[in-house]
């Protein structure tokens, strides 16, 4: 009896130890999440989005900048200058189509047409060109403008998107490395409790004090933990690995981790507040200000654009044009309305079969925007509003579960009792074994799909956390 209690008592103290100390160092959840937002090249590419939108932005402002035209033709041919046309036109353009001109013209040639003839020292211009139908109150300048500050806008949204969602990605795989992680740890602690226990068997049935059969039954134990063991390494192997492709340092530089980096266990208390969706409660969500929302809505504005100026070409194209004339440009006075250059051009296409046709697609693309905003407004809402319950659930199964390994705890501590007074059977121990060993697993899958969760509501409110 004495030498039951005595091993009884090494079992316990076993089971308490931990296995021999490693320098490890902790990756931080929230210091991981960091790395992957700043250096990942998705995040990089998510922010250079913005660059693209500045850079539309600046090319569609290029449409209002002013230019300054020459054309200059020269024929000569044995001995005879047929013309010499020097034309050098400087023009401005404006919000409502109307160009402002400025320009000077110098023709010579014993050929010249007759309305190129000007005096010898050239003639100056200056006047507008108006459209009074097409392209006045909207034109492609303009709208090519207004589409670029809607997508300059919307890119600021979709670069939130994008970011969101690799650092969701990131997250489930720190969530499954560190469940990978505590499923070793406990087959590892498990494999102590059985080698510790084989050995003590061994002993005893050397010695007669336990029947042989008894010494496989350890052995089988034994080797079933050392098997486990090795197949979590190598799943934990393949999480790290998983892990490792969301690692990089400035200069794109990929990150592998090295063996003694473990995941953080505290990580519950900081994923809120790292994920930034602490407070963030059924009753406060609001769907409007959801990016993948605001980036549908500045599409459908550019999309309203491009609607509008197609209707715009149903009008008749035409443009009026008026110039002074003046051989002296420095004489104010000498700009007067009895010398200059007018004209007006008429177009106006008689079915206007492309005009209808181009105004048809551009109003169906607006409402296919539309109903494409209206269905993701739905999916999100009801997506956001399932998440919170699952999440109230997994509160109750998380306390459930931790019931359940705390009384198979209690049941394996028992039997370990009994059987150091002679009362119980290694079959029956080993039985509440694999029982709490089924047990703690299951609460590391329910924790698991607790973290998921989380993650899945952050990813489904789109936040772009500023605190990384």
């Amino acid at each position: 009896m004495r030498k039951y209690l005595l091993y009884a008592l090494l079992l316990l103290l076993t089971a308490s130890l931990s296995a021999q100390e490693v320098d490890t160092t902790t990756l931080n959840f929230k210091e991981y999440l960091g790395y992957v937002k700043k250096y990942h090249p998705i995040a990089k590419q998510a922010e250079l989005n913005i660059d693209i939108g500045q850079a539309n932005l600046m090319k569609a402002r290029g449409g209002f900048d002013p230019k300054m035209e020459v054309d200059y033709d020269r024929k000569k041919f044995k001995g005879t200058e047929y013309y010499d046309l020097l034309n050098a036109t400087f023009k401005i353009p404006t919000w409502y189509g109307v160009e402002f001109k400025g320009g000077f013209e110098q023709n010579d040639g014993d050929f010249l047409n007759p309305q190129n003839s000007v005096p010898d020292d050239g003639l100056f211009n200056a006047g507008v060109s108006i459209p009074v139908a097409q392209g006045l109150l909207i034109n492609e300048r303009m709208a090519t403008l207004r589409k670029a500050k809607f997508f300059r806008e919307q890119t600021k949204a979709d670069r939130d998107l994008l970011i969101n969602e690799i650092l969701y990605d990131a997250s489930l795989a720190y969530f499954d490395w560190l469940r990978a992680y505590n499923e070793k740890e406990i087959y590892d602690n498990f494999l102590d409790n059985a080698r510790i226990r084989f050995e003590g068997i061994k002993k005893s049935a050397s010695v007669g004090e336990r029947a042989a059969i008894d010494t496989t039954e350890a052995k089988i134990a034994f080797q079933s933990r050392a098997l486990s063991l090795e197949q979590a390494k190598v799943k934990l192997m393949k999480a790290t690995l998983d892990l490792s492709n969301f690692l990089w340092l400035e200069g794109n530089i990929p990150v592998e981790l090295q063996p003694n980096v473990i995941p953080d266990n505290t990580v519950e208390k900081d994923i809120d507040s790292t994920l930034e969706i602490q407070g963030n409660t059924l009753d406060s969500f609001t769907v409007e200000n959801h990016p993948k929302l605001r980036s549908l809505a500045y599409k459908i504005e550019g999309l309203e654009v491009d609607r509008k100026l197609k209707a715009n070409k149903l009008l008749p194209k035409i443009d009026l044009e008026y110039n002074f004339l003046t051989e002296t440009p420095e004489v104010g006075n000498t700009f007067n309305t009895a010398e200059y250059k007018a004209g007006v051009s008429f177009r106006f296409p008689l079915f206007l079969r492309k005009e209808r046709g181009d105004l048809k697609l551009a109003k169906f693309k607006v409402q296919d925007a539309q109903f494409e905003r209206e269905t993701a407004q739905l999916q999100i809402k009801n997506k956001v509003m399932a998440i919170y319950i699952e999440l109230e659930s997994f509160v109750s199964q998380n306390e459930l579960i931790s019931n359940i390994v705390s009384d198979y705890n209690t049941l394996l501590a028992a039997e370990e009792r009994k059987f150091s007074f002679g009362e119980s059977s290694l079959f029956l121990i080993n039985s509440r074994e694999r029982s709490l060993i089924d047990a703690k697993l299951k609460e590391i899958e329910v924790q698991n799909k607790f973290f998921a969760a989380k993650a899945k509501l952050f990813n489904s409110l789109a936040l772009n956390p500023e605190n990384l």
